[in-house]
Parts: structure tokens; C-alpha cells; sequence
């Protein structure tokens, strides 16, 4: 018992000089003191409190050591799963995501974080509208990644699963024109006559689709790449977004496409 009573005053001590390195914002040394204390809570047989002080390890190290910063985390997810607590794991699968993202540029494994974390809150019963957002959030980076990776079927099947929930959410529903449009363009990378199928499925399935700017747009793309026509292909483009903003995502599939334009090389959508 005694034994146990100077454990959990170093404990204490630990996360003390945890918070003054962070003060003092020396993060190396606050990130390393919150570990001490994480593996005493371990000690303790508390996974909770071992948990959470892995978790201030993790956002400690973020400012200085991103790796470091990783293996606290996943030392804290391992913990929060064998609890069963899957949302708070996902949660943290995501900053790791990011991490690799942001600091490492290392999307593969960024792939890979946001994959778990989209299947922790599958898993989850609670609330189901919230762990329906945030599943969708995950696998949209997923699909936006593999897209940019070239593993379009990936990104396809992901975008059409998503769409396809998405059309029947009332609250949600208005979103889904995006997500069908994004699996055309994948498509359209691919293979022309793919593209052509995709738009008259979706159009099918999401009859709201027909009437969006998206659709009109892909069939004008459609049209003047059948006529080889890379001004019609440009024009189109501008006209879109003159009106709706093309983000660098949908900058960069619709390049790939203008490319497979005979002559175009390596145009641009000027």
C-alpha cells in the first residue's frame, strides 16, 4: 500500500513538471515527463488516467517530435480499444492521420489512420448521425488521396458508397451531387465509356443530380473530348469555375483528363 501511495505521488510529481515544460514550452521534456507519468498510471493499473497522459504526451511532442508524438498516441489508442472505447481510439487515429499528413507527408499511412478510424465509427451504435458524419469525413480523405495516388477504383467505389448514403439524408442529401460527380471524374481518368455509364447510373439513382451544375458540367467534358476538342474541354472548365471555385483536388483529375486530349501534353485548364 505504501508502495502504491509513493508511485501515485510520482505520478503527480510527473504531470506537475509535465504542465511547467509546457508553460515553458519545452515540449520535448513535457511530452517525455507525460509518458513517466502514463507508464505509472500503467502501474497503477489505472488505463484511464494512463491513457489521457499518453494523449498529453502525444499533443506535447506534436510541437517538436512528430514521431514521438505518434507512439504516445498509439500507446493511448492501444488502451482506449482494449476498454472498448473505439470512438475516442478513432479520434486519435485521426490526429495521427494528420500528423503523417501535415508533418511526416506520408500519405500511405495517412490512408491508413483514416481507414481505421472510418471503421472504429462504423462499429459505434451511439448517436448515429454524428458517427455517420465522421465516418464520411474519413473515408472522403481516403478516396481524395487514393484518387491523387491513381488508385481510382478505390476512390470510385468509396465516392459511390458515400453518395449513395448520403442521397437518402434529408440533412445530407444536397452534398451527394459532389460525391457522384468526383466518382465520374475518377471514371473519366480511367476510361471515357466508363464515365459515360457512371453519369447515366448516378443520374438514375439521384435524379437530383441532372439539374446540377456537376452533371451539366461532365457532359460538356464528355462531349468535347469525344470531338478531341481542347478548347470546348477548357471553355467549360472556365465557365465552372467562374461560378464554383475548383479546388486544387478537382484542378489536378480534371488536368489528367485534358490530357488524354490528343496534342495536349502537359496543357493546363488556361
Amino acid at each position: 500500500f505504501r508502495g502504491n501511495t509513493r508511485v501515485e505521488e510520482a505520478c503527480e510529481m510527473y504531470t506537475r513538471a509535465a504542465n511547467m515544460f509546457k508553460i515553458a514550452k519545452n515540449w520535448s521534456a513535457a511530452g517525455n515527463a507525460f509518458c513517466q507519468a502514463a507508464k505509472l498510471h500503467m502501474q497503477l493499473q489505472s488505463k484511464h488516467d494512463s491513457a489521457t497522459s499518453f494523449v498529453d504526451a502525444g499533443n506535447a511532442y506534436k510541437k517538436a517530435d512528430p514521431q514521438e508524438a505518434i507512439n504516445c498516441l498509439n500507446a493511448a489508442i492501444d488502451i482506449y480499444t482494449d476498454m472498448g472505447r473505439f470512438t475516442i481510439a478513432a479520434k486519435h487515429h485521426i490526429t495521427i492521420a494528420e500528423i503523417y499528413e501535415a508533418e511526416l507527408v506520408d500519405i500511405e499511412k495517412a490512408i491508413a489512420h483514416y481507414e481505421q478510424a472510418a471503421d472504429y465509427y462504423k462499429g459505434e451504435e451511439s448517436n448515429r448521425q454524428v458517427v455517420f458524419v465522421r465516418t464520411n469525413k474519413c473515408l472522403l480523405k481516403v478516396a481524395a488521396y487514393a484518387a491523387q495516388l491513381e488508385q481510382y477504383q478505390k476512390a470510385i467505389e468509396i465516392y459511390e458508397q458515400v453518395g449513395t448514403n448520403t442521397m437518402d439524408n434529408p440533412l445530407l442529401k444536397y452534398s451527394a451531387k459532389e460525391y457522384f460527380f468526383k466518382a465520374a471524374l475518377c471514371h473519366f481518368i480511367v476510361d471515357e465509356l466508363n464515365a459515360k455509364l457512371a453519369l447515366e447510373k448516378y443520374e438514375e439513382m439521384f435524379p437530383a443530380f441532372t439539374d446540377s451544375r456537376e452533371c451539366k458540367l461532365l457532359k460538356k467534358l464528355l462531349e468535347a473530348h469525344e470531338e478531341q476538342n481542347s478548347e470546348a474541354y477548357t471553355e467549360a472548365v472556365k465557365e465552372f469555375d467562374s461560378i464554383s471555385r475548383l479546388d486544387q483536388w478537382l484542378t489536378t483529375m480534371l488536368l489528367r483528363i485534358k490530357k488524354s486530349i490528343q496534342g495536349e501534353g502537359d496543357g493546363d485548364l488556361k
